[in-house]
């Protein structure tokens, strides 16, 4: 029975702790992925552009049915703009994948950036186990946004897949090595009440 905050976080970290071998599984997955988009970048950012694409698409349609049902004939005219913007964007991802990479270069600049600075000042500040291959990998992420961002105009498709390829390869280390710390953690040992 949790009684206190210490016992709750006793819970939480044994449970956590028990969970080491998904965040390796996370992990080894996280970085075959990444290969297989260094191996094959061209594949890989045509495939990133057109599951865009389609994803807005899919969602410009979901937009249009939720609003017809919900207000009916005066919600699909109150909610348009929404779903008439993504499916138009949609389409011209998946019709002119090779030209959105461009556009989307951009987009995935910036959330590397973001991405890669929330993750190394989180693992910074927590300090997990192992939080520095976490912190390196905020900062590869980062450094990867950064010269995206400065070269995105000349940055040709491959780029982009190696790109995305190189991030979740740090990605999943660092997942691995916080596994590996959790499986040498200590089991925690919970009071009985009395």
């Amino acid at each position: 029975m949790i009684t206190n905050i210490t016992d709750f976080v006793a819970v939480v970290l044994d449970k956590v702790r028990k969970s080491w071998g998904w965040f390796l599984v996370t992990g080894i997955l996280l970085i075959i992925l990444g290969m297989l988009c260094v191996g094959q970048a061209q594949t890989a950012t045509t495939f990133s552009i057109l599951t865009l694409g389609w994803i807005l698409v899919i969602s410009a349609a979901v937009w249009l049915a939720c609003a017809f049902y919900t207000f009916g004939w005066y919600g699909l005219f109150l909610y348009l703009p929404n779903p008439i913007v993504r499916g138009v964007t949609g389409y011209l991802l998946i019709r002119h994948a090779a030209v959105g990479a461009e556009g989307v270069t951009i987009l995935l600049a910036a959330l590397l950036i973001v991405l890669g600075i929330s993750r190394a000042v989180t693992a910074a500040a927590f300090r997990f186990p192992r939080w520095k291959w976490a912190v390196i990998a905020g900062l590869v992420s980062f450094g990867l946004g950064v010269y995206l961002l400065i070269t995105w105009h000349t940055a040709s498709t491959y780029l982009f897949g190696v790109v995305i390829g190189v991030d979740l390869i740090f990605d999943g280390a660092a997942v691995v090595g916080f596994a590996s710390a959790l499986h040498s953690l200590p089991e925690v040992q919970q009071r009985k009440a009395v």
